[in-house]
């Protein structure tokens, strides 16, 4: 467990601060899946780009896998592994920059892969070329964030292959799960068998995505194993697992002061904070999380509305009930706050921008690894 009682002694505010010991424990988790089933993890880090502990995690992750050249480029320079680079469509520079440091490209369509055949051929060798395919098996609870849904445009269709030159793909890559445990994975891995697995004796390798919690508790580990040993054997091919929240799940916090409290209705608790500028998913998803001391409304007597300090009328974090009259000057900590955060951060309205952080339990050292300033808003703008 987190030890948030001495983390809010020595954080600043706000802050997000990851528990060192929490990562290791999942780092350790995802180590067991590598040796015990052949397969290769790579870091998503479209979930989680805390390139400080990157020197943590390549320990035992074989690399990354990117959605641009810039997050390849980070990957490169500061994980320095395999580097695994997708996106829904590339310009021509972005296969360009891309050929140069990613060990796979994927494309998105056929039109990509022929429009750059000239490219990336010169490259056969050295990067290996990959198509992403759409198994159309749905088993996302929330469109926005379902690559399966119809019309998406994540994804090569069966159909699109008929007639379809495969000459120099060398692997081909699904990713349609978001926040579920094994059982999604496995049926969509056999939705994905039975439409593609004729093109899979002629490939290299095979990437099973991300999305799916392997360490969460209740995942079904072993049967994961056998899934991956199942296409190793069957086709011969190397497989990749691509987590992002997996890696950082239940390893961070958001800790966030009291600012004021206004009543209009109800109590509202105004914080150092933003629902719209440091945790856009509550408003996307929508997503509630864990307030620590924080229950449901009117389960404790004293119930507030937790917002945000921006002109947003929206920025609303959401209601919760205490124990105690919340004052301004408390501290409050949103748990499981590392992943999707830090990478979709704003600064709108100039609101402070919370600092990074580390936190060791083996020592109880709290290390402010970075700290941003009016210069860092100044110069996203012109």
């Amino acid at each position: 467990m987190i030890d948030i009682d001495k983390i809010l002694l020595l954080a600043p505010s706000p802050a997000y601060v990851v528990d060192l010991g929490r990562l290791r424990h999942n780092l350790a988790i995802l180590d067991d899946v590598q040796q015990r089933s052949g397969a290769k993890i790579l870091l998503a880090m479209k979930a989680f780009s805390m390139w400080s502990v990157f020197p943590i995690i390549r320990k035992t992750l074989q690399g990354v896998c990117a959605s641009s050249p810039w997050e390849a480029r980070l990957g490169r320079e500061e994980f320095d592994r395999e580097v695994h680079s997708f996106a829904a469509a590339f310009k021509e520079s972005d296969v360009v920059d891309l050929l140069k440091i990613s060990n796979h490209l994927v494309f998105n369509s056929f039109g990509q892969l022929e429009r750059f055949r000239p490219l990336w051929g010169k490259e056969a060798g050295r990067v290996s070329i990959g198509l992403r395919v759409n198994p159309e098996h749905s088993e996302g609870h929330t469109e926005m964030y379902d690559p399966c849904a119809v019309n998406s445009r994540l994804g090569i269709p069966r159909a699109e292959f008929e007639g379809r030159s495969l000459k120099g793909v060398e692997g081909l890559h699904f990713h349609t799960l978001c926040e579920q445990l094994f059982e999604p994975l496995e049926r969509t891995a056999r939705a994905f068998e039975e439409k593609f697995g004729e093109f899979l004796p002629g490939m290299k390798w095979l990437n099973l995505g991300g999305g799916h919690h392997i360490t969460r508790e209740g995942y079904d580990i072993d049967g994961l194993v056998e899934l991956v040993k199942y296409f190793k054997g069957k086709y011969n091919l190397e497989v990749y697992l691509e987590p992002g929240e997996a890696v950082a799940i239940g390893t961070g916090i958001l800790v966030g002061e009291i600012l004021d409290v206004v009543s209009n209705g109800m109590d509202i608790a105004i914080m150092d904070l933003s629902a719209t500028c440091h945790m856009p998913d509550i408003l996307e998803m929508p997503y509630r999380p864990t307030v620590t001391g924080g229950f449901d409304p009117g389960v404790k007597p004293h119930s507030y509305r937790l917002a945000g300090a921006s002109c947003l009328a929206g920025d609303i974090i959401g209601d919760w009930s205490f124990e105690q009259p919340l004052r301004p000057g408390d501290r409050l900590v949103f748990e499981d706050m590392a992943h999707y955060t830090m990478v979709k951060t704003t600064t709108f309205n100039g609101i402070q921008h919370p600092h990074i952080c580390t936190f060791e339990p083996e020592t109880g050292e709290l290390q402010t690894v970075r700290s941003f300033g009016y210069e860092d808003f100044k110069q996203r703008l012109s």
